[in-house]
């Protein structure tokens, strides 16, 4: 079964392969050249004339950008449960730390049906889930495109019920128990003859 599930993703991520060139998002960026005394507005659409549904402070660091508009001028960010966009003429990019296990620093995922989140520290992903016990995930290897920008990543990895296998890419994503938007997908199985889950990443805390 795993043997199949790895089969199965390899192909889907060669199939990507064609149609990805430089992934440059979500990334991670910090507000900048706003006075100490104002705020960042993050607007309801892309247009300074839009309504302001939320604000990001004048130091406000490692904001996640989901994607840019068409004209790449404002991007997408997660505000109190929903999206908007800010101005990237307020916005320097950080870029994404990888971790020494091929990972992005400070990576969280998220399920429904069954509800479950997992979290990336240092090598073990945290997992939790309503159906059962919390377990942690110890990664092998995590493979990447070679491709600079590219988020896809294959992951082989070792659980108390044994070898367990994600496949994490670029995505447009919801998580199904908000309207939060997200730009990496998931699919994982916990143990050789676990099920496969689906969720959402995000780069940055939600």
């Amino acid at each position: 079964m795993l043997r199949f599930l790895q089969t199965v993703m390899i192909s889907a991520a060669f199939a990507a392969a064609g149609a990805l060139s430089a992934q440059e998002y979500p990334q991670l960026f910090d507000v900048v050249d706003v006075s100490p005394d104002d705020v960042l507005n993050i607007r309801q659409e892309p247009s300074a004339s839009s309504d302001i549904i939320g604000t990001l402070a004048p130091d406000a660091t490692g904001i996640e950008v989901i994607m840019l508009n068409s004209t790449q001028r404002w991007g997408m960010v997660n505000s109190n449960e929903s999206t908007g966009w800010v101005s990237m003429r307020y916005m320097q990019g950080q870029g994404v730390h990888i971790d020494h296990f091929n990972m992005p620093v400070g990576l969280s995922c998220y399920g429904t049906e069954p509800f479950w989140s997992l979290h990336s520290d240092r090598g073990v992903w945290h997992f939790d889930s309503l159906n059962d016990p919390a377990a942690e995930l110890e990664i092998d290897i995590a493979q990447d495109s070679g491709i600079a920008q590219d988020f896809r990543r294959m992951v082989r990895l070792t659980g108390p019920d044994g070898p367990a296998t994600a496949f994490i890419y670029p995505a447009a994503c919801n998580d199904g128990m908000s309207d939060l938007a997200f730009g990496l997908s998931i699919s994982l199985m916990t143990g050789p003859s676990a099920p496969m889950l689906s969720g959402c990443c995000s780069l940055g805390a939600r």
